[in-house]
């Protein structure tokens, strides 16, 4: 390197070094000192003692863990699809040529837009099973309501109804992704005498695969580390804990019991979960994807 080449190389460093600085402190060294806290008996409050893999094998044995983890993946694998088939249906109906559409794209996109707490707090009077609006509704088609919140077997698809209703991010990123599909595809299948359902299935599908997987990745990603909702709709997790989600269970480790080795220990064992459930979506749904650079 010349002496100019160094000169730019350390102005650049230095520009940039506020951003490097944060990344050290607030990124590398949080996951650095995570994975040691796992191996470890820690309370915040006194020195880390190292205990080895116990953590890890208390996993085992914890029954509270393994509720908490079959609770989280019951609520993704009904939220997950859920989210992605309403979510493509109504950009699709979105996407169709009728007045006032604008109008109709700010109305489904709105509840992504309010915040977490606040729309969880409507629900809350939702849900109610005296006094919800929902139930109120239901009673209007003769349909005796459920206690959403108090009945454990409602728990866990009030959370799933509460999912799709805010599944506005995910509408909108389907709806640039049709907006992407050429027209000239459509006109020719029309000439050949397709009927709506063939030209979705053999035209738009195909076409915008590459959305529907990166929808599919992050909604597994999100739907595993769900937590303000099911916090602030039943708290330490319902009845029966049939609400203590994942990341719950780890929270309350983490700072109700103050078991932070434990907490951290679940938090990598979360991490590998969301790995393996990633790849695996990935090999099952490669040769189902298509690029048009391909």
């Amino acid at each position: 390197m010349t002496r100019g080449e160094k000169r730019n190389l350390w102005v650049g460093l230095a520009f940039i070094s506020p951003w490097i600085v944060g990344f050290l402190a607030f990124t590398v060294y949080p996951v650095g000192a995570s994975i040691y806290y796992s191996f470890c008996d820690y309370d915040v409050l006194s020195t880390p003692v190292w205990v080895g893999t116990l953590n890890y094998r208390d996993m085992v044995t914890d029954s509270v863990f393994w509720k908490s983890l079959y609770n989280t993946l019951y609520y993704a694998l009904l939220s997950v699809p859920l989210c992605l088939v309403v979510a493509l249906l109504v950009a699709v109906m979105l996407n169709q040529p009728v007045k006032g559409r604008s109008t109709f794209r700010a109305i489904y996109f709105l509840p992504s837009l309010i915040p977490v707490v606040a729309a969880t707090i409507v629900w809350l009077w939702l849900l109610n099973g005296n006094f919800g609006v929902l139930n109120y509704l239901l009673h209007w088609f003769g349909i005796q309501g459920p206690q959403w919140l108090t009945n454990e077997k409602w728990t866990k698809p009030s959370l799933v109804l509460m999912a799709v209703w805010g599944c506005g991010n995910t509408m909108v990123i389907y709806l640039a992704a049709l907006q992407d599909v050429p027209r000239s595809l459509y006109e020719s299948a029309e000439i050949d005498g397709a009927n709506p359902w063939v030209k979705f299935r053999h035209i738009t599908v195909p076409m915008i695969s590459p959305v529907i997987y990166f929808n599919l990745i992050m909604g597994i990603i999100g739907s595993l580390q769900v937590f303000a909702q099911a916090y602030i709709l039943l708290g330490g997790g319902g009845p029966n804990r049939s609400a203590l989600f994942y990341a719950v269970y780890l929270y309350q480790n983490a700072f109700d019991y103050r078991q932070m080795g434990y907490a951290c220990a679940m938090a990598w064992m979360l991490f590998v979960i969301i790995l393996f459930l990633t790849w695996v979506a990935t090999r099952s749904t490669r040769r189902l994807i298509f690029y048009g650079g391909e």
